[in-house]
């Protein structure tokens, strides 16, 4: 909390019997410095004023005050060059402007500017100047609430687009495949990152799974990662074979991405119509990990490049068994390059397998998810660097 947020946060919050509202003015004259003490004293104001003379030594004082008194006549400022200096200022307090009655037009000017309000020198007693300052005050704390209120919202806006366009309704119709998904920021930041998954079938049966993780956290990153999530759901609903697919993928990243030094990793996994095997492709990625009927990460012998290093994609697939009952969790790096300590190892599948033989399968797929980075973090000593997504696929009975 800013020292203006804190000064308006005790000036309204507190026992108004003990608010002390930290008082900046900003006045070269004495004698009108002299009659605002005075008005103030009237009034039994709880206050404690600073007074300085110029705009230079405002803009300095502005950010530990309530609110700010400003005389508009001052020697360092011309017009209303001394109330748009002291609104630039970050975090800044409110403004009621004092004016002469010569100035009394260019107060309403000042608050069509953005002073919270302005007074006639001559014209206001102690009651008024004390109601002024206490309204300031509040209009501020309530249009800093009303401003962080709208930001949130914008946020959750622009997270529930990404959101829809990172990570989709999956299409596919088999009631007995069955797929649970998490998805948690690098650092917890409020914008979804640059992962993706998809998960379409096609008319001969086979589900295609693809997992993704555009480097990089920013809006920028996200944008592209939906581009390469719907390019790649085109791909398969328009019968590209699957050897074709991510070289397609190569192409669009290259295409869409704003610097050559942005890549992408790619696990692609083709489950076979009986359920029983698949086929898998990774592209600079981390195989997935089998759950059940055994505890083990899937070959990762055959890993090639991310998509974006080379000019084309040098993938190899890998031909997977299954068997009848299966759990296959797919992760990206996020997770997998959490360490054990502050400065220790990344953990790889090799640290993140026994968190799962704690949480799996008693605690069912929900539970897993939920927890499973929650586990990784607290042997990182602190939230994960990058983002991570998990996909949870189920085939066989409960």
């Amino acid at each position: 909390m800013s020292a203006t947020e804190s000064a308006a946060v005790r000036a309204s919050e507190s026992d108004p019997a003990n608010v002390i509202w930290p008082i900046l003015l900003v006045e070269d004259d004495d004698a009108d410095a002299y009659l605002v003490s005075e008005l103030l004293d009237e009034a039994a104001a709880p206050v404690e004023v600073t007074r300085v003379r110029t705009v230079a030594e405002a803009v300095r004082g502005s950010a530990g005050s309530a609110c700010v008194l400003l005389d508009l006549g001052l020697p360092d400022s011309e017009g209303l060059s001394a109330l748009r200096r002291l609104l630039a200022v970050e975090s800044g307090a409110p403004v009621v402007v004092l004016t002469g009655l010569v100035d009394e037009y260019r107060g309403a000017e000042a608050v069509a500017g953005g002073a919270q309000d302005y007074l006639v020198k001559g014209q206001v007693n102690g009651r008024d100047l004390v109601r002024a300052v206490r309204y300031a005050i509040e209009r501020k704390r309530a249009d800093t609430a009303a401003r962080a209120l709208r930001e949130s919202e914008l946020r959750a806006n622009e997270r529930a687009r990404l959101e829809r366009g990172l990570l989709p309704r999956p299409l596919y119709d088999d009631r007995r495949l069955r797929h649970t998904a998490r998805y948690r920021p690098g650092r917890r930041q409020s914008l979804l990152g640059g992962d993706f998954y998809d998960m379409v079938s096609t008319p001969d049966g086979t589900v295609h799974v693809l997992l993704g993780d555009v480097c990089g956290h920013g809006p920028d990153e996200a944008a592209l990662g939906v581009s390469l999530r719907i390019a790649w759901r085109t791909l398969v609903l328009a019968g590209v074979p699957e050897a074709d697919r991510l070289g397609y993928l190569q192409r669009v990243l290259v295409s869409e991405r704003l610097h050559d030094e942005i890549f992408a990793t790619v696990c692609a996994l083709s489950v076979a119509p009986d359920r029983e095997s698949a086929r898998m492709r990774l592209a600079g990625h981390p195989p997935p990990a089998l759950l059940h009927p055994r505890l083990a990460a899937l070959p990762g012998a055959v890993v090639g490049p991310a998509l974006g290093i080379l000019d084309e994609d040098l993938t190899e697939e890998v031909h997977v068994e299954l068997g009848s009952r299966w759990a296959v969790l797919l992760a990206t790096d996020g997770l997998l390059e959490g360490r054990d300590g502050p400065g220790g190892e990344p953990l790889g599948w090799e640290g993140v397998l026994p968190e799962i033989s704690r949480l799996w399968p008693d605690g069912g797929p929900d539970h897993l998810l939920d927890s499973l980075i929650d586990r990784v973090e607290a042997r990182n000593g602190g939230p994960l660097t990058d983002d991570v997504a998990l996909l949870l696929l189920l085939w066989g009975d409960d």
